[in-house]
């Protein structure tokens, strides 16, 4: 499967059936070559451009099916893409951390 496959695809929660938008990037973990996330802008964007900087990172164990049209993910806690100001920058932090930057 192409990421461009990926983008085309709808993002939905299964645990309350909200739809969270499309793929627009993926968090590799390259030294082992594995998908670690995927990223979907926040609702509040339009194509990425417009709106607020937010954006949705979710854990590749959170993804519970990927289908012919939508990839399927279970997120338990409503925080975790409802992004505020404040978690964006906590989260930018966290990938910096976490990337060794």
């Amino acid at each position: 499967m192409k990421i461009s496959d990926f983008q085309t695809k709808d993002v939905i929660n299964i645990v309350d059936g909200k739809k969270l938008g499309q793929i627009s990037d993926l968090e590799l973990d390259l030294r082992h070559g594995r998908i670690e996330a995927i990223v979907v802008p926040s609702a509040g964007k339009f194509f990425g451009l417009f709106g607020s900087s937010g954006e949705i990172v979710i854990p590749w164990r959170s993804i519970v099916k990927i289908g012919m049209d939508v990839v399927l993910v279970k997120l338990d806690d409503s925080r975790m893409y409802k992004p505020t100001e404040e978690n964006e920058a906590g989260a930018d932090v966290y990938r910096a951390y976490k990337n060794g930057q």
